[in-house]
C-alpha cells in the first residue's frame, strides 16, 4: 500500500516515566509536552508490552492490552488505545527479550504510529518495520511533532540499510516481498571486496540470495552493513507464533498458498504445553484457556495441511509433556555447520552452537519465509569473546554468560544487533552443552546471535545423529579468517569466574554470589527451559543432590524445586544416569519437556510478589515468571539453594 511522504501528529504523545505520578495524568487525559531531563523507563521488554497471556490473541484484540505488564500495573485494558496516543517515547533498550511480535502490533492496532526510543532491540525494531509501526531513536523528533511539523518519512529511514528503508516506504514488509518476487523491486547488489571476513559474516556471504527467482546462493564477500537476504536452511515456529504468522501468510500470498519446501520447515508444540496446570482463574474467566488451546489446534492444521513436521505433546513415565523444546530439538535433529536456521523465537540462536548461523525473527518474516525461503540480514557488526583457561569446580557457562552480560558494553546498549563469536582454548574445553548456553543468552546481550565455530567435539556429536559421514560433516565447517575485524573484543579468563547470580529485573544484572550483602531466603527453585535442562545441567542437579543425600539433606522445608527436561532425549539420559531416582529423592518434582516457567506457562511460576525464585532460565524481566522476584543462577546454585533454603553455590551442601 505504500506510505504517504510526510507524517504529522494527529494525536497525543504518551512518555513512558519513571515518575508513576506523570504516567498517570497522562492516562487520565493530561497532555505533557517534551522536557529533555524527564527520567523514561528503560529496558522495557516485550514481555511488558504484551505479557505471555495476552499473547493468545493474535488479532486487533490485541490493541486491547498493549504495556498492560509495564512495571507498577499502572496501563490497564485499553488505555493506550483509548487515550489517541500516536507517539510512545521510552528509554533505553525498548523490545529488549522475546521476539514475539504481538508487542509491536498491539501498539499499532491501538493506533500509535510511532515508537521512540534512546536505543531499540534488533528484533523489535524488525518486526516493527515488517508491520509498519515506525520507529526512531532522534528525541529531536519530538518538539517538531508536538508543534504540528510535518516530518520528511526520510527522517524514519536515516541510518537504515536500503532493505529496511525500502520496507518502509512500502509500509512493510510483505508488500516489498511481492514486489521483489514480481522483479519490480531488488535489494542493492553487493559489491563489497574480498576481506577477511567472521565467521558469521562467512556463513552470510555463502547464503546470499543472488536473485529472489533464482536458486543460486553466494557471493564473494560481505561487511557490515550490508544488506541482503540469505536462503534459510531450517525455518521453525511454535505455537505462540505459528497462528498468528499463518493469517499473515493468507493474507499476504491468498488462501491458497501453501509452505515451499516444507521438509525445511518444522513446527513445535512446546510452549504453553502446561498452561492449563498454572493459568490463573481470572484468566480462566477472560476465556483465555479456550483461546490458548485454539493455538495448538490451528498449528496442527497448519502443519498437516502443509506436510511440515509438527513436534507435538507425548505422555510417558513422568506424566505428559511435550516432545522437546525447540532450540533443544534443532540442535539434536536439525541444524548442521554452516546453515541459517531462523525460528520465531529470540534463543533461536542457542544453535549457532553447531556452527550455523541462528536467529530469532517475528511473525511476518516467518510468513513471509515460508513463501520464499528467504530472510533478510543486515550484516552485523562481530564482538569477539576469547575464553581461556578451565572453569573451577562448581561453576558453569552460565556463570560464565552472567559475568558478560553484566559488563558496561552490554549494560549500556552497545551490543544491541551484534553477533558474539565465542573461541579460544576455555570455548573448546567446554563440552556442547555448555557451550549452549553461552550462544544461547547472546540475545540477552541485545545480540543478533551468538556462534561457535564447529570442531571435532561438534563434528563427532552430529555424525552420530545425522545421515551424514564426519567427512561430508567437515566439509560443512565454516571458520572465521585470520584477521577479521571486530568491533569489541572480550578477555575472559575461565579460571576467574566465581558463582554469580543476576538479581531480580534484568539479566544484565549479574553479580557474584558471594557479594551479595545478605542472604536471600528462596521459595522456588527451578532446574529447565532450553537454557538450563540439558544434559550437562541435570549432571550438575544430580552432583548437588546426591551429595546432600549423602548427608542427610533433601529440599528445604517451604521450598519447592521443580526440574524440568528440555527433550525427550534429555529425558531418557536422566533416567539412564540414575538422576530420576537422586532427584525424587531429594524431594523435586519432575516434569516433561515445555517452556513452562520460564515464559509463565507451567509448575515453576510464582503466584505472591513476595516470592523468591531462584532459576537456571536465561531472562527475568518483571513478570516473565510470575509476579515474584526471580534470580538467575547457574544449574549448581539452583540445586544448593533449594536445599540450603537461600541462594547458595554447590560448596554449601
Amino acid at each position: 500500500m505504500g506510505r504517504t511522504d510526510t507524517v504529522r501528529l494527529s494525536g497525543r504523545v504518551l512518555y513512558l516515566a519513571e515518575d508513576r505520578a506523570v504516567l498517570e495524568r497522562q492516562l487520565k487525559g493530561e497532555v505533557l509536552r517534551y522536557v529533555p531531563d524527564q527520567k523514561l523507563v528503560d529496558n522495557i521488554s516485550t514481555d511488558e508490552i504484551t505479557p505471555g497471556w495476552v499473547c493468545y490473541y493474535y488479532d486487533e484484540t490485541l490493541a486491547e492490552y498493549s504495556l498492560v505488564g509495564l512495571r507498577g500495573g499502572v496501563i490497564q485494558r485499553g488505555d493506550l488505545k483509548r487515550g489517541g496516543f500516536d507517539v510512545v517515547v521510552s528509554g533505553l533498550s525498548k523490545g529488549c527479550g522475546s521476539s514475539r511480535e504481538t508487542a509491536p502490533y498491539s501498539e499499532l492496532a491501538a493506533g500509535v504510529k510511532l515508537v521512540i526510543a534512546k536505543s531499540i532491540e534488533k528484533i523489535y525494531g524488525q518486526n516493527a518495520q515488517n508491520i509498519g509501526l515506525l520507529t526512531s531513536t532522534n528525541f529531536e523528533l519530538i518538539p517538531r511533532l508536538e508543534r504540528g511539523e510535518e516530518i520528511p518519512l526520510e527522517e524514519f529511514t536515516r541510518g537504515l540499510d536500503p532493505i529496511s528503508a525500502d520496507i518502509v516506504r512500502a509500509g512493510g514488509l510483505f508488500e516489498y516481498s511481492k514486489a521483489r518476487l514480481r522483479g519490480e523491486r531488488a535489494p542493492p547488489t553487493i559489491r563489497t571486496p574480498t576481506r577477511a571476513m567472521t565467521l558469521a559474516e562467512k556463513i552470510v556471504a555463502r547464503r546470499a540470495i543472488v536473485d529472489a527467482r533464482s536458486s543460486d546462493t553466494g557471493i564473494p564477500a560481505v561487511q557490515p552493513g550490508d544488506a541482503l537476504f540469505v536462503r534459510a536452511d531450517v525455518r521453525f515456529s511454535h505455537e505462540y507464533v505459528t497462528p498468528m504468522a499463518e493469517a499473515l501468510f493468507r493474507q499476504a500470498f491468498g488462501a491458497d498458498a501453501r509452505v515451499r519446501h516444507p521438509e525445511s520447515v518444522f513446527t513445535f508444540r512446546d510452549h504453553l504445553t502446561f498452561l492449563d496446570d498454572v493459568m490463573p482463574e481470572a484468566h480462566v474467566k477472560l476465556g483465555l484457556r479456550e483461546q490458548s488451546n485454539k493455538l495448538a489446534v490451528v498449528q496442527e492444521k497448519f502443519s498437516k495441511e502443509n506436510n511440515v513436521k509438527l513436534y507435538g505433546e507425548v505422555t510417558n513415565s513422568v506424566g505428559r509433556g511435550s516432545q522437546a523444546i525447540c532450540h533443544n530439538a534443532v540442535i539434536e535433529d536439525l541444524a548442521l555447520p554452516g546453515q541459517v536456521v531462523a525460528g520465531t523465537d529470540s534463543h533461536t540462536c542457542m544453535a549457532g552452537v553447531l556452527g550455523c548461523f541462528a536467529f530469532g525473527v517475528g511473525s511476518t518474516d516467518m510468513a513471509n519465509a515460508w513463501y520464499t525461503r528467504d530472510v533478510r540480514v543486515r550484516v552485523p557488526e562481530s564482538v569477539r569473546v576469547h575464553l581461556t583457561g578451565n572453569l573451577r569446580p562448581g561453576t558453569s557457562a552460565k556463570d560464565v554468560m552472567l559475568e558478560l552480560l553484566s559488563r558496561a558494553y552490554f549494560k549500556d546498549g552497545r551490543g544491541i544487533g551484534q553477533v558474539l563469536e565465542f573461541d579460544g582454548d576455555g570455548t573448546a574445553g567446554l563440552s556442547l552443552d555448555e557451550r549452549a548456553v553461552l550462544t544461547n543468552m547472546s540475545v540477552e546481550a541485545g545480540g543478533f546471535t551468538g556462534i561457535i565455530a564447529a570442531d571435532e567435539v561438534v563434528l563427532e556429536y552430529l555424525a552420530r545423529r545425522r545421515a551424514h559421514s564426519i567427512e561430508a560433516l567437515r566439509a560443512m565447517v565454516v571458520r572465521a579468517d585470520e584477521g577479521a575485524t571486530y568491533a569489541h573484543t572480550f578477555e575472559i579468563d575461565l579460571a576467574a569466574i566465581v558463582p554469580m547470580v543476576a538479581t531480580p529485573g534484568d539479566p544484565r544484572n549479574g553479580v557474584a554470589l558471594s557479594a551479595l550483602a545478605e542472604p536471600v531466603r528462596v521459595d522456588i527453585a527451578y532446574g529447565g527451559s532450553c537454557t538450563g535442562g540439558k544434559k550437562a545441567d541435570m549432571d550438575m542437579y544430580a552432583s548437588v543432590l546426591r551429595r546432600a543425600l549423602d548427608h542427610g539433606r533433601k529440599v528445604a522445608p517451604g521450598v519447592k524445586l521443580y526440574i524440568q527436561f528440555g527433550s525427550q532425549e534429555i529425558r531418557e539420559y536422566a533416567e539412564r544416569q540414575g538422576y530420576i531416582d537422586v532427584f525424587q529423592r531429594a524431594g523435586a518434582e519432575l516434569i516433561n519437556p515445555s517452556c513452562g516457567a520460564c515464559i509463565k506457562a507451567g509448575p515453576g511460576v510464582s503466584t505472591e510478589a513476595a516470592q523468591v525464585t531462584v532459576s537456571a532460565i536465561n531472562r527475568n524481566f518483571p513478570g516473565r515468571s510470575g509476579p515474584g522476584q526471580v534470580y538467575l543462577a547457574s544449574p549448581f546454585v539452583v540445586a544448593a539453594s533449594a536445599v540450603m533454603g537461600q541462594l547458595a553455590g554447590a560448596d554449601a551442601v
